[in-house]
């Protein structure tokens, strides 16, 4: 590891109250804005977190949701005694240089395993990626190359171990909150923790939540913990997953304010969940828009809140994501009454992306 003298250097920071040094760091890490090579500064009052980069209007808006009070600024840190070590140091000398361009710059961590995307050039040499992955980050015990596309019913992928322990378990801790995952048998995304945060910090006090394919968790738990005086359906097809989600709420004792429920969500809304809800949550983005109808149903009659999650290509991810909800809901008997907001969650491929639409159904 290199080790550098200690220095002062300014850069853009976030100044914050000690009391949400937990929540702000977390969500900053979920951005990927957090800038790792100067140390966390504070005063009698406020830490201040280095950032990366400015900060867009948009990163702005979701801060402000979240945060209760902060402040961005320039502000002088140590530097870090010592870096984070970079994959591309670490085999520079070990990959022949023309594969090196391809090294995956995308890692995504669920608790202690980090699961990366290895392209066809660079089979021959994935064991020595999954052994250089484990050295950028202590606290990982695995490395898991994705060896198939999500797919199935159940959203599931294939994994590779190609570093560490050859498993699938492991427990998340997002936001203060703490998920049992099996990567292998439930659906769970890293990528999604900053909207997790974004949703639950926009439901209101005494709201009925109708997470529809709630997974293991991450929307609902994170609603109930947020708000003590909400009530979430949790629904999800996946036995396996239903299992996980069973478990993390006991273990965030969120029982008395999440009912998890096994089956398709159609059927459940149909049989019993028929305008209840203040607030839904449609987190399938494959096949979302074949239940728009079943949300609007499970809304009150005076409506509510849609969370639409879905698939969407360039040029205008945005604008046809809309369009698309705008028409589903129109071949209801309700309307849309505003949408607040269209964002691209993460790239899926190139000129692809997720996008979460909200908007406020009548």
């Amino acid at each position: 590891m290199n080790v550098l003298e200690s220095f002062v250097s300014e850069t853009m920071s976030l100044r914050i109250p000690k009391n949400q040094g937990e929540k702000a760091l977390t969500l900053l890490r979920s951005m990927g804005i957090l800038n790792r090579e100067y140390k966390v500064s504070r005063d009698q009052e406020y830490l201040y977190l280095p950032l990366t980069r400015e900060l867009t209007p948009a990163e702005l808006g979701g801060l402000k949701r979240i945060l209760s009070e902060f402040e961005v600024l320039a502000h002088k840190f140590p530097e870090s005694a010592e870096r984070p070590l970079k994959l591309f140091d670490l085999l520079e000398k070990k990959l022949p240089p023309y594969v090196l361009a391809s090294l995956p710059t995308a890692i995504d961590v669920v608790g202690d395993i980090a699961i990366v995307e290895v392209s066809p050039e660079l089979e021959t040499y994935e064991m020595a990626i999954g052994e250089a992955i484990m050295k950028t980050d202590k606290k990982i015990k695995t490395v898991l190359e994705k060896s198939s596309a999500v797919g199935g019913v159940y959203r599931l992928r294939a994994f590779k171990t190609i570093g560490g322990q050859p498993k699938t378990e492991t427990v998340h801790r997002e936001y203060g909150c703490i998920f049992h995952v099996d990567l292998a048998k439930a659906y769970f995304s890293p990528r999604l923790s900053y909207e997790h945060s974004r949703v639950a910090s926009l439901v209101g006090p005494f709201e009925t939540v109708l997470d529809m394919f709630a997974g293991v968790g991450g929307f609902s738990i994170l609603i109930a913990k947020k708000h003590e005086d909400v009530f979430v359906y949790a629904v999800d097809l996946n036995p396996d997953a239903y299992g996980l989600l069973r478990k993390n709420v006991l273990v965030n004792r969120v029982e008395a304010r999440v009912e998890p429920v096994l089956g398709d969500a159609r059927q459940i809304v149909n049989e019993r969940l028929i305008g209840v809800a203040d607030r839904v949550i449609m987190n399938l983005p494959e096949k979302a828009v074949e239940y728009v109808d079943v949300a609007c149903k499970a809304l009150k009659p005076e409506g509510g809140a849609i969370h639409y999650y879905t698939f969407s290509d360039a040029p205008k991810p945005l604008e046809n994501a809309k369009s698309q909800l705008t028409e589903a809901v129109k071949a209801t008997n309700h309307r849309i009454e505003n949408i607040s907001l269209g964002r691209i969650v993460r790239g899926i491929a190139p000129f692809a992306y997720q996008v979460v639409v909200d908007a406020k159904i009548k």
